[in-house]
């Protein structure tokens, strides 16, 4: 299959070279192509420029011609955090927070990640496979083009694994890139005596399985007060890095408990919430990503989850500090059934502009080519690059990118192309 888009408004994230990520200034200058043509063939992105130095057609064979006047073209977004396999919704503990229960009042009377737990361990596996294969779809139809997913609501050795066999045969059964990641330390089950019990469970006998097995591809844990402490934490980390497997860890959601330091001195990939994060927690992040460009390893990304804060009514991860102190900041869904009930990136993306004080060009720069970098996929998605897949969104007509956050609830998202096809669902 042969695809051209001309005339298309503004082509971003198009890039001669794709980097591995963009970080501070980098961000707000995101490259954008005006008045551009794009050319797709065999599902990857071949070609690219501006309409004013278009080659012309020279075989019009099998080619499929879109005329994306007044619109834009983005790269589909990344969304690097997210809990899409799980059993049910949590309305009802939503009903118990308006009511003027906190999140963690709800977790001490069995609700939360237990709850979740509960039910999904009673569900078979192709139930769970058929419920979450439906919200990756319907993450797809709003742009997504690649995913994270974890596990984490199993809690059992038996449970944990059959959600990472749900993720496995999702892999397998949608075409846009998804990873892995085993979330072994999430809550504490009431058969453990205490996280450092249930910690050495995990490290012991649930990773050292499911690494065996081909079924991760990342590990992470709720560092957390009442949950998952430096300790515990550090445990998990130091096991899977012996695997060769990296962290991507939830860290300062509520309570800043010295995580970020811990996950950079073990090479983590991601550290994720952020929602509680001083200048002392940004210039270590900065130390670890100027060391990380002298050649001394990876990069630790931060990655904000603006749906989270908006749902749970907590503090925003203070994005525009991270990228003024120079980072590559990442964004995400963090979609699961109790504190960020939506897969809509788009809708994280705004809210990045509304609350979090990103331009727009930063906030989608977040969005895709970071949101990639947090996944290793920047070689692959998240960008306009010949060679990359052609997972784009093309926008319905707007002025400006402005106007996602502007008029925020008009469509943003007309077609969504998954490796040059447009997405049916």
């Amino acid at each position: 299959m042969r695809t051209l888009l001309k005339n298309i408004k503004g082509l971003v994230g198009a890039f001669e070279e794709v980097p591995r990520d963009v970080a501070g200034l980098e961000m707000s200058n995101f490259p954008i192509l005006y008045n551009a043509w794009l050319a797709i063939e065999d599902g990857v992105i071949v070609d690219f420029g501006s309409m004013d130095d278009f080659p012309g057609i020279l075989d019009w064979s099998g080619l499929n011609i879109v005329d994306a006047e007044g619109r834009w073209v983005l790269p589909a977004w990344c969304d690097s955090h997210t809990h899409t396999v799980y059993a049910h919704n949590r309305s009802e503990e939503f009903l118990m927070r308006l009511e003027g229960m906190t999140y963690q009042e709800i977790a001490e009377r069995g609700g939360g990640i237990l709850n979740s737990a509960k039910a999904l361990q009673a569900m078979s596996e192709d139930e769970l496979f058929d419920d979450a294969l439906k919200r990756v779809h319907a993450a797809i139809a709003t742009g997504v083009g690649a995913m994270e997913i974890k596990s984490g609501y199993g809690l059992t050795l038996d449970a944990e694994r059959k959600m990472l066999r749900v993720i496995k045969r999702l892999k397998e059964a949608v075409p846009i890139p998804i990873k892995a990641t085993f979330l072994g330390c999430h809550a504490v089950p009431a058969e453990f005596e205490d996280a450092a019990a249930y910690t050495k469970h995990v490290v012991e006998e649930m990773l050292p399985t499911f690494a065996r097995d081909g079924l991760i591809d990342y590990v992470d844990a709720f560092c957390e007060k009442g949950y998952f402490g430096v300790d515990e934490t550090r445990a998990l980390l130091i096991a899977s890095n012996a695997l060769g497997i990296k962290g991507k860890v939830h860290v300062n959601q509520f309570n800043e408990i010295g995580g970020i330091n811990l996950c950079i001195n073990q090479k983590a990939l991601s550290v994720d919430h952020l929602e509680v994060c001083g200048a002392e927690v940004i210039q270590r992040l900065v130390e670890d990503y100027k060391g990380i460009e002298k050649g001394k390893g990876h990069p630790t990304y931060p990655v904000a989850l603006p749906g989270c804060s908006h749902f749970l009514g907590i503090p925003f991860a203070p994005g525009r500090a991270l990228i003024d102190a120079g980072l590559p900041l990442a964004l995400a869904t963090d979609h699961n059934p109790g504190s960020a009930p939506s897969g809509d990136m788009t809708m994280v993306v705004r809210l990045a502009s509304l609350k979090m004080n990103l331009l727009p060009r930063e906030a989608i720069a977040a969005a895709t080519l970071n949101g990639a970098a947090a996944m290793e996929l920047s070689h692959e998605v998240g960008a306009i690059g010949r060679g990359h897949r052609a997972n784009l969104i093309l926008s319905h007509p707007m002025e400006g990118l402005q106007h996602m956050a502007y008029r925020f609830t008009d469509a943003v998202v007309d077609k969504v192309f998954v490796n040059g096809e447009i997405w049916e669902g």
